[in-house]
């Protein structure tokens, strides 16, 4: 068997360094392999770009000689001096006191992301912008409290309401991958045409972009070690997987673990964020079930621990019964639990990518999710994860319920009328 190339080498936090004095920094290899990436960085897919004097973020509508219209890349202004790779063609020298670190950073979260997604789909992913854009460009612009992908460009500003002290989205890998997951889905699933698309298509690409940067974070030694030392394996537990674009140690945007049903949102909707926690809880089920299948394969848990972790879910007893004995279980082979625990990650993700390859915008519900979901299922086992996945969606009220019609004015936040979904051309000069 040939031995897989090397790739260009970055230090990336795996985890939000504002959640801890001292974050940790792993090392990482992205696909591009040494020496072909340039300052910036710079590569075949993306590209960096540290503006001097920017103002208006990317997406904005602006005068124009012929009438209003987005404002694009290229950036064409002054730029900040940018990191470059050192005689091996890497970018391990640049450390989180150089001024490039946050240029490199957000590079190398957005390449990493895109890599692990592409191995999962088995063939590059196109850009949706591949119109106009051969390669992505990533922006730097700190007076943007926002962080967003749209028409060539993803842009990362921060945030400074944490105690004054300007916190960069760039150094966030859950925000930058959740961002790069968005791409992806406008990429494979295609975007809206019509106004009246379901709202069920809005809070499924929130969901997905979550599950896009959760995924991508198992990917990443230290995050599966830590998860599983401060869990013991007890996923169900409040842990670092279920957190996204964590800003501070008790501060998170919304819960994988949740106990949303679509139930709650059939005589409407407000926001789509919320709209997609009923999906993003059943995938998390789903993969905290196939987690416990990987064990009990491995004889790592009984099945009386599993059929009991089950009865127990919605119980105020399951975390002081089960913690208990998924300490003792996971004392005797800690190995075996992380081996477990990557296979249910690789399991969900291979899934995800085929279901989401046979969605299409304009059709998309949840229930559509489920049976794409159960297809791929069947085609890769004959049905060995049809009870855990079909009792998931059922547990939610995914093909019971519908989401009712939107309950307000798309605000800032939403990708409906937003930077992300702008095509040039469509509907403006």
């Amino acid at each position: 068997m040939a031995e897989e190339a090397p790739g260009t080498r970055f230090l990336l936090f795996p985890q939000s360094p504002f959640r801890m004095a001292e974050p940790e920094l792993e090392l990482v290899e992205i696909s591009a392999p040494p020496g072909t990436l340039g300052p910036g960085p710079s590569g075949p897919r993306m590209y960096v770009v540290n503006p001097s004097g920017k103002t208006i973020p990317f997406g904005a509508i602006v005068p124009g000689p012929s009438g209003p219209g987005m404002y694009l890349p290229p950036w064409h202004g002054q730029v900040h001096p940018p990191p470059e790779p050192d005689e091996d063609g890497h970018f391990v020298h640049i450390l989180p006191s150089d001024p490039g670190f946050e240029a490199a950073h957000l590079f190398a979260s957005a390449h990493f992301t895109l890599d692990v997604w592409e191995e999962y789909f088995g063939h590059p992913i196109p850009w949706h912008f591949a119109r106009d854009y051969d390669r992505l460009e990533l922006s730097l612009l700190p007076s943007l409290d926002n962080a967003h992908i749209g028409w060539g460009f993803l842009e990362t500003g921060g945030t400074s309401e944490h105690g004054g002290e300007y916190r960069a989205y760039s150094l966030n890998f859950d925000v930058v991958a959740h961002e790069v997951g968005h791409a992806i889905i406008y990429s494979v699933v295609g975007m809206p045409v019509s106004e009246d698309v379901s709202g069920e298509y809005y809070g499924f690409h929130e969901s997905a972009a979550d599950m896009v940067a959760l995924i991508a974070s198992l990917h990443f030694g230290s995050v599966v070690e830590e998860l599983l030392e401060s869990t013991s394996g007890n996923l169900y537990t409040f842990n670092q997987l279920n957190r996204f674009a964590e800003l501070a140690g008790n501060a998170q945007i919304r819960m994988a673990a949740n106990t949303r049903t679509l139930q709650e949102f059939a005589r409407g909707w407000s926001s789509e964020h919320a709209l997609s926690e009923p999906l993003t809880g059943a995938m998390f089920d789903i993969l905290v079930d196939i987690f416990h299948e990987r064990l009990l394969v491995h004889d790592l848990i009984t099945p009386e621990m599993e059929d009991l972790s089950d009865h127990l879910e919605e119980s105020p007893y399951y975390s002081d019964v089960m913690q208990e004995l998924f300490n003792a279980r996971y004392a005797l082979d800690p190995d075996g639990f992380r081996i477990s625990l990557l296979e249910a990650r690789d399991f969900l993700g291979a899934y995800l990518a085929a279901a989401w390859s046979m969605l299409e915008a304009e059709t998309l519900t949840y229930a559509a999710v489920g049976e794409a979901l159960l297809a791929v299922d069947r085609e890769t086992t004959g049905g060995a994860f049809e009870p855990i996945i079909a009792g998931n969606f059922r547990m939610r009220g995914i093909g019971l319920f519908e989401a009712g019609p939107r309950l307000a004015e798309a605000d800032e936040d939403s990708h409906a009328h937003s930077v992300r979904t702008r095509v040039p051309g469509e509907g403006m000069p």
